[in-house]
């Protein structure tokens, strides 16, 4: 029986559902968001996560599969039962369970349950219907640009009378406009010549600024000894210092883990060619050297790393949190 259409079902109405024996699926509501580089409005949704510690048997799943599958509560008990069962075989051969329209679980190095929400449809109610909305963005330059040039086509009208009674006013806007251009014209010239006058004082003064500095110069009896300092740093132990500094953040994407430390170093080299800032870290307690993609500060940066990933066909990545 695939419980994952019941659970769906009960995301809609309830904020926790829980799997007995496994964990429980939790939701938590987000407002609505803004990108505003792609001019994109999300409206709000509810998130969904995991947690793995919440295991006993709140009678919720299982008096709806009993309803839904009208069958007793033991035999929806025992189906949820062989079901969980059924997902834990899936998990110890360390494949990925993938739960429609929930999201997958996978295994991290430690044997923990590592959740990545996937929910195509909106668990929230009330945004029931809405969906993202892109808004091109406003260009008000090119707007203003065209309201411009109508005002230049529009026709104007003058009456006779007005031509007659107001033609004086032309003579004295062309009167002003040459008056206004002579202005300008002689502050523009007394300007140039203030700032060559500037000029040449300061170059006189700067002039006599490095004699005064030469002459101090060949005074001085007893020179500092000469310092060198180091340009460029090793590729190796730059690339060392990084790793170190990547393994003490506490979310990684991993590749991959591996028995011999030799062939996870290849793994990470490989790569690093292929544009990751791919690293091996310490090895674990089942002996194995994991192989990570990057290594974030936080959760949010690591899930987009993880996505991306996975859009790149590599689908085996998943969240390591030490």
């Amino acid at each position: 029986m695939k419980i994952e259409k019941y659970i769906s079902a009960l995301l809609y109405r309830y904020q926790c559902v829980t799997v007995p024996g496994f964990g429980a699926f939790l939701t938590e509501i987000r407002p609505a968001q803004l990108n505003a580089v792609s001019h994109t409005f999300y409206p709000p949704k509810k998130v969904i996560s995991f947690n793995a510690n919440v295991k006993n048997n709140d009678g919720l799943l299982a008096n709806h599969i009993a309803q839904q599958e009208k069958i007793s509560y033991e035999a929806a008990v025992s189906a949820i039962t062989e079901t969980v069962a059924q997902w834990k075989r899936t998990l110890s051969g360390m494949d990925v369970l993938f739960l429609k329209n929930i999201g997958q679980i996978g295994l991290n190095a430690e044997g923990s349950l590592v959740f990545t929400p996937d929910t195509p449809v909106n668990y929230l109610t009330d945004a029931f219907g809405l969906s993202a909305v892109v808004s091109p963005a406003v260009r008000r330059e090119e707007l203003k640009a065209v309201v411009e040039e109508l005002e230049e086509k529009a026709p104007i009208i003058f009456t006779p009378e007005r031509k007659r009674s107001y033609s004086y006013l032309k003579y004295a806007a062309v009167f002003a406009l040459f008056a206004g251009a002579g202005v300008i014209a002689y502050a523009n010239y007394y300007s140039r010549k203030i700032d060559q006058e500037t000029l040449a004082v300061h170059n006189a003064v700067q002039s006599k600024v490095e004699q005064r500095i030469q002459q101090a110069t060949f005074f001085i009896e007893n020179p500092l000894p000469a310092v060198s300092l180091p340009v460029k740093q090793d590729e190796a132990a730059l690339q060392q210092e990084e790793a170190a500094v990547a393994i003490a953040l506490p979310y990684h994407v991993v590749a991959g883990a591996f028995k011999s430390e030799a062939n996870a170093e290849k793994a990470a080299a490989a790569l690093i060619a292929k544009g990751y800032k791919a690293h091996r870290l310490e090895v674990n307690k089942a002996g194995l050297y994991p192989v990570v993609y990057g290594s974030f500060a936080t959760y949010a940066e690591a899930q987009q790393n993880a996505n991306e990933i996975h859009q790149n066909g590599e689908i085996d990545a998943w969240i390591l949190v030490k």
